[in-house]
């Protein structure tokens, strides 16, 4: 019976940590996620633009560092109003390990495609923001911080190819970002370019 009342303890400080921080030890959680992505020279609703979501996770490592690692991906497509929605993500992670900020990728033919934190899509990031593209300073991202992101357009091979999205891996199955791969590789032929593989 005494054996008992430590196992109890140890579990009540577990869900205990849970409901009390964003993430607690040994449970990685994210909220639903919603947004909606726009053109950014004509401001309509861009449909079928693929939302990625990379949940990630450290781990201590070797030595004195952390290891990083994906934990799992999952991806919707806007809709004909350029809004989407990623439901809520609970899982369970080993000891020593802790949550690490989330990574959205988004992405479709024709327009630049886009890195961004979390803070964009749960409120916490409220200012309007515009972002310079790297390779090419008139095109513009604008970050309206209450899930509203614009793209600009791409129009030459050279912006097209600059804008190819950087697919997450290795180590998560292909199926879990099905969509990315699939308009990733027909930009990319249509550029000329080989398609990636995935296993």
């Amino acid at each position: 019976m005494n054996s008992v009342k430590p196992i109890v303890f140890v579990m009540m400080m577990v869900f205990f940590t849970a409901s009390t921080s964003d993430a607690g030890w040994l449970i990685y959680h994210e909220p639903e996620f919603k947004g909606t992505i726009l053109d950014t020279d004509t401001k309509q609703p861009i449909e079928g633009a693929v939302v990625v979501v990379v949940y990630k996770k450290a781990s201590v490592g070797m030595g004195a560092g952390s290891v990083s690692s994906i934990i799992n991906v999952r991806e919707t497509l806007t809709d004909k109003d350029g809004n989407f929605r990623i439901p809520s993500y609970t899982t369970f992670i080993q000891p020593f390990s802790w949550q690490i900020p989330t990574l959205f990728i988004i992405f479709k033919p024709g327009y630049a495609s886009l890195e961004l934190g979390k803070s964009y899509f749960t409120g916490e990031e409220t200012r309007a923001q515009e972002w310079d593209w790297s390779w090419k300073k008139d095109l513009k991202f604008r970050l309206h911080g209450s899930g509203i992101v614009e793209l600009p357009n791409v129009r030459t091979r050279e912006e097209r190819i600059n804008s190819l999205p950087s697919i997450p891996g290795p180590g998560i199955p292909a199926n879990s970002m099905r969509t990315l791969i699939k308009l990733s590789n027909e930009e990319r032929i249509s550029l000329g370019l080989k398609p990636e593989e995935w296993p």
